[in-house]
């Protein structure tokens, strides 16, 4: 059973400053390679084979972020396919591992990681913690290595994640645990949630981060932006409501600013987190 990662209740009230951040902590698919999209072109390819028209924006929005979305039942009561499940489960399942290879990082992804495995928490003169990274993906190992086979696997951003799948805080949680454990080898205080960026794509991803009680910054694909455009604060809180999990413990509020939305990796501003590069 998953431990709980504590945090006063008052870190999630409105905050007009923060910590300084220690940890950032990474989705993979469609945040630091360009994984939605090959899924995308593998579906579509496949519903051309049975006739069927392409993927919609909203189906697509729909689908981003959640394990198994292409065999779910929104997928199967919009696609209307001549087959079952069981087939299209297999057809799709070779579809993606013959495409995954072909997976590219997004922009600004290899220099935002490069960057902050040289970074400090503080303002850079050296004196500060360095910056700790993990990946928290729910992808299994077969199509991890698949889809890093082409883009580099850094081994600064280990794989780690069990239990339930976003928007439930699990993954996050326990790449905290497993980020403290290296801290206090390190003889470095325990790290907070709070002190944790998450980096997300998906709208359920940054539900999982805000109830982990993490700051967020979500970067979602220009069709999710779309999709969600007017209620980007509401995405930001993690207040919106795609997928019920039974409670609303942890969930934040609009415009706490404990999140963020930015169009690119490549417009992450460091300095705002207390993140100092060292050059």
């Amino acid at each position: 059973m998953l431990s709980h990662i504590g945090f006063a209740d008052e870190e999630t009230a409105p905050h007009s400053s923060f910590p300084a951040i220690r940890a950032c902590i990474f989705d993979l698919d469609g945040l630091l390679i360009n994984t939605e999209d090959i899924i995308t072109n593998a579906i579509n390819q496949l519903l051309a084979k049975y006739e069927r028209p392409p993927l919609t924006r909203p189906v697509r929005a729909q689908l981003m972020g959640l394990a198994n979305s292409s065999n779910g039942d929104a997928f199967h009561g919009w696609a209307q396919l001549p087959l079952s499940r069981e087939q299209w489960a297999r057809e799709s399942k070779q579809e993606f591992h013959r495409q995954f290879p072909h997976c590219a990082p997004l922009p600004g992804a290899q220099a935002l990681v490069s960057k902050l495995g040289s970074s400090r928490s503080g303002d850079g003169d050296g004196d500060g913690q360095r910056i700790r990274l993990a990946l928290a993906s729910g992808t299994t190992a077969q199509n991890y290595a698949l889809k890093t086979s082409a883009s580099g696997d850094d081994p600064r951003l280990p794989s780690k994640g069990s239990g339930r799948g976003k928007p439930a805080p699990d993954i996050y949680q326990v790449a905290l645990q497993t980020l403290n454990a290296t801290a206090g080898a390190a003889g470095e205080r325990p790290i907070l949630p709070s002190e944790c960026l998450v980096f997300e794509d998906s709208v359920v991803g940054v539900e999982a981060g805000r109830r982990a009680g993490m700051r967020v910054v979500w970067v979602p694909h220009s069709d999710m932006a779309t999709e969600y455009r007017g209620r980007e604060q509401v995405v930001l809180a993690g207040r919106s409501g795609m997928v019920e999990i039974g409670d609303e413990e942890q969930l934040g509020e609009v415009d706490d600013g404990w999140a963020e939305m930015i169009p690119s990796l490549e417009h992450f501003d460091y300095a705002k987190y207390g993140i100092g590069v060292v050059s």
